[in-house]
């Protein structure tokens, strides 16, 4: 199946899913995170769910990162080259929806540089067995991962298991360490 037909069939499956099962499957991810040994790091990059996307819902997550006083970084996304920038999350973050429904910093804040986060988080529709992901087709995070260091950890939050056969990739195509799902982490890098 193309990339195409997968992001259609996956965001279809998704906006089926019922406001509490993407809770209850968000919490259930953000469980199955605990168990992860990634909580030594220092800088955290979240993505911010867009709810009418109904993406896995980060809060969560968010909660966790703060329980355990670490750095978030979050992103504003510019839809003219479809790049990125990051800023730190302080309780002065002043948190905007655009035109496309994603939350996001208004732009002011302290800046961070991709190649000092450790860790990031990489909302998705689907991946397959190895960590090839398929997302909504603009390439924002391949551009910005592309910009981490070769060590940052790309883990994948997604409410459904890997495909059992490979995603068509292209030469641009920056895949997950890890997939994290309400049931079940995957490890890539084995």
């Amino acid at each position: 199946m193309e990339k195409k037909a997968l992001r259609n069939k996956y965001k279809q499956l998704r906006l089926n899913l019922s406001p509490q099962d993407v809770e209850d499957y968000s919490l259930q991810i953000a469980n199955k995170l605990l168990t992860l040994d990634i909580w030594d790091f220092k800088m955290y990059h979240l993505f911010l769910s867009i709810e009418k996307q109904k993406e896995v819902q980060t809060d969560f997550l968010l909660h966790i990162l703060q329980g355990k006083d670490k750095n978030v970084v979050i992103s504003k996304s510019d839809f003219i080259d479809y790049s990125m920038s990051h800023y730190l999350l302080t309780d002065d973050t002043r948190i905007i929806t655009n035109n496309y429904g994603i939350p996001e910093p208004d732009g002011m804040g302290i800046s961070i540089d991709e190649n000092q986060l450790d860790v990031v988080f990489v909302p998705l529709l689907v991946s397959d067995s190895i960590g090839n992901r398929v997302g909504y087709g603009k390439g924002f995070y391949d551009r910005f991962l592309k910009k981490c260091r070769p060590t940052v950890l790309k883990v994948g939050l997604s409410f459904v298991k890997p495909l059992d056969y490979q995603i068509k990739t292209n030469p641009n195509d920056i895949p997950l360490d890890m997939l994290v799902c309400p049931d079940k982490i995957y490890d890539f890098r084995q």
